[in-house]
């Protein structure tokens, strides 16, 4: 009894068929997947840098802009205390002292430099004198207050620093 083939096997090629095509395309999809996640790590990545960066440059153009300023209300600040000094205006004082607090708020602070060595990027000296209680290189007066915002000089200090005493007066 020889049984002609029958009809379940090409019903079941077709299944067995459709299967690997579905598989073919599971795994290309898989890949494309693949393919999208990695595209969008990067594109992550760069949005990433991308605000940092942008954060960074408003950040400095906004450091350009505040030392600018700060620079101006450094000199009014300076004009104020001459002012509360040679007229003994209680006003002026309290608006120069309001206006120093303001600054030192803003993280503009004084040079401190009396009596410290002499450091030319903080610094300006007008004079050298001679100052025998001194060292050689120390400052011993401060003319006009040098200011720094964030570590970075807004201002130099001028002042007169101490210098070697000369020949002549080593002899006396």
């Amino acid at each position: 009894m020889n049984s002609e083939p029958s009809k379940p096997k090409p019903k079941r090629q077709k299944i067995e068929d459709r299967i690997a095509e579905l598989e073919k395309q599971l795994t290309d999809t898989g890949k494309t997947l693949e393919t999208y996640a990695n595209q969008l790590k990067y594109a992550k990545a760069d949005l990433d840098n991308l605000q940092k960066q942008t954060q960074r440059r408003i950040e400095e153009a906004t450091d350009r802009t505040n030392v600018r300023i700060f620079s101006q209300l450094v000199i009014l600040a300076d004009e104020l205390r001459i002012i509360a000094t040679n007229t003994n205006d209680e006003g002026v004082s309290m608006i120069h002292a309001k206006l120093l607090k303001f600054l030192e708020t803003e993280g503009v602070r004084p040079i401190d430099c009396t009596g410290k060595p002499f450091d030319p990027f903080k610094h300006e000296a007008l004079l050298e004198v001679v100052a025998n209680n001194c060292p050689s290189g120390i400052v011993v007066e401060e003319i006009r207050s040098g200011y720094t915002y964030k570590d970075k000089v807004l201002r130099a200090s001028m002042v007169k620093v101490a210098g070697a005493p000369s020949e002549k007066s080593k002899e006396e």
